[in-house]
C-alpha cells in the first residue's frame, strides 16, 4: 500500500492502544514505526528485476518484525521503566504497528514475503488496489480528528471504529475477488473454455470492478472484466503467452526468480530485437506495470540473455481511468480491451 495509508494505519493502532498514556505523541510514534518496513527501498540493486523481487523481502518478514518488536519493547522498558503501561501492552502495540504493514501489503497483488527466509511464493491476496480511498480516508479522518482534539476517549473510540471498518473492508475486497473469479470461471466453462489457472485483481481505487486473468492449456490467457453489479456475462479477450520464447531464458537466474515471484504469471513478446517479459498481474491489457527486456536477438537470429532493463509501458491516464470506473455500474459499452492490447507490442 501507499506510504500515507501505512502511516495512518500505524498511527491509528498506536493511538487506539497507547494514546491514553502517550497523547498525540502516540500518533507520531505509530506513523513513524509503521514506515520502517519500507526502508528497504533505500537499498540499491543492479537491475529492475532484482529491485522488484527483493522489495517487500526481509524487512516485511513477520519473523524479523516480531524480533524487532521484542527488541524495541526491551529497549523502551529498560530506559523508560516509569512508563504507565505494561510490557505486554507495549509489545502488542509495537508488534501490531509493525506486522500490519506487511499484512496489508499482502492484500495487494504485488507480492510480500511474509515468511522470509522461507522461500515460499510471496503472499499476493489481490483483495485491494495499492491506493484505495475507501480504506484510507476513514483512518486519515480519525487520525486528523485525534490530532485536532487530542487523544480523548472519543478520539480513541473513533480510531478503533476506523480500524474495524478498514479491516472489514479488506474482507469485503477478498470476498469480491472470489466472487469475480467464480463468475468468470463459470462463464468460461459455459463457453467450453478449459481454464488451468485463474486469478482476479482489483482495478484502481475500488473493489467493485475486477480484472480477471485466466490461463488455458493451449498456451494462451484471457483478460476478463467483471463488476459486482453485472447482470450479463463478463467480457474477455484472448491473448498469447508466447511460451516458446521463454525457452531462450531457460536457466537464467533472474528469469527464474521473476517466475517465482509472480507465480509464473508472465507473458513473452518479441518486440523488434528485444525479448520483453511482462508481469501480467499488475495493470490491464496493454497497460502493464512491470515489463523487462531480458534478451536481445543475435545476428544468427538466436536470443542472447542480457542484464534486465525496464521496458517502457503505457500506464494509461485519466481517460482510461474514467472508462474503468464507469464500468462499475455500466456493462455497455465494454472496455476496449482489444484496442488497448495492441499497446503491448510497442
Amino acid at each position: 500500500m501507499d506510504s500515507v495509508t501505512q502511516a495512518v494505519l500505524g498511527a491509528g493502532i498506536q493511538g487506539a492502544m497507547l494514546g491514553r498514556f502517550q497523547g498525540r505523541r502516540a500518533l507520531i510514534y505509530g506513523a513513524a514505526l509503521a514506515t520502517v518496513p519500507d526502508l528497504d527501498v533505500l537499498m540499491r540493486y543492479p537491475d529492475p528485476v532484482s529491485l522488484m523481487t527483493y522489495h517487500r523481502g526481509f524487512s516485511h518478514s513477520i519473523f524479523v518484525l516480531t524480533g524487532l518488536a521484542l527488541f524495541l519493547t526491551w529497549l523502551i522498558r529498560k530506559y523508560w521503566p516509569q512508563a504507565p503501561y505494561g510490557g505486554r501492552r507495549l509489545f502488542l502495540t509495537l508488534w501490531l504497528v509493525l506486522v500490519t504493514h506487511p499484512v496489508l501489503d499482502a492484500f495487494t497483488v504485488y507480492g510480500t514475503q511474509l515468511f522470509w527466509p522461507w522461500a515460499s511464493i510471496p503472499e499476493s491476496w489481490s483483495a485491494i488496489f495499492i491506493i484505495d480511498p475507501i480504506y484510507t480516508v476513514p483512518l486519515l479522518l480519525g487520525v486528523l480528528f485525534a490530532i485536532a482534539v487530542g487523544m480523548t476517549g472519543l478520539a480513541r473510540r473513533l480510531l478503533t471504529v476506523a480500524l474495524i471498518f478498514s479491516t472489514a473492508y479488506l474482507g469485503f475486497g477478498l470476498a469480491g475477488r472470489i466472487a469475480a473469479e467464480n463468475r468468470v470461471r463459470d462463464a468460461m466453462q459455459q463457453q467450453g473454455i478449459a481454464v488451468t489457472e485463474l486469478r482476479a485483481v482489483s482495478t484502481p481505487f475500488n473493489t467493485l470492478v475486477w480484472r480477471v486473468i485466466a490461463k488455458t492449456s493451449d498456451g494462451n490467457y484471457y483478460e476478463a472484466v467483471s463488476s459486482l453489479f453485472d447482470r450479463g456475462q463478463p467480457e474477455w479477450l484472448r491473448q498469447p503467452l508466447n511460451l516458446d520464447l521463454a525457452r531462450a531464458l531457460a536457466d537464467v537466474p533472474l528469469h527464474e526468480r521473476l517466475r517465482w515471484f509472480t507465480d509464473n504469471w508472465l507473458r513473452y513478446d518479441a518486440i523488434g530485437g528485444a525479448l520483453v517479459v511482462t508481469d501480467l498481474r499488475m495493470g490491464m491489457a496493454g497497460h502493464y506495470t512491470f515489463r523487462f527486456k531480458m534478451a536481445e536477438r543475435a545476428p544468427d537470429g538466436s536470443w542472447k540473455p542480457v542484464t534486465p532493463s525496464a521496458w517502457p509501458s503505457e500506464r494509461g491516464g485519466w481517460a482510461e481511468m474514467k472508462l474503468v470506473l464507469s464500468r462499475i455500474f455500466h456493462e455497455q459499452p465494454p472496455l476496449p480491451l482489444a484496442e488497448w492490447s495492441t499497446l503491448s507490442l510497442k
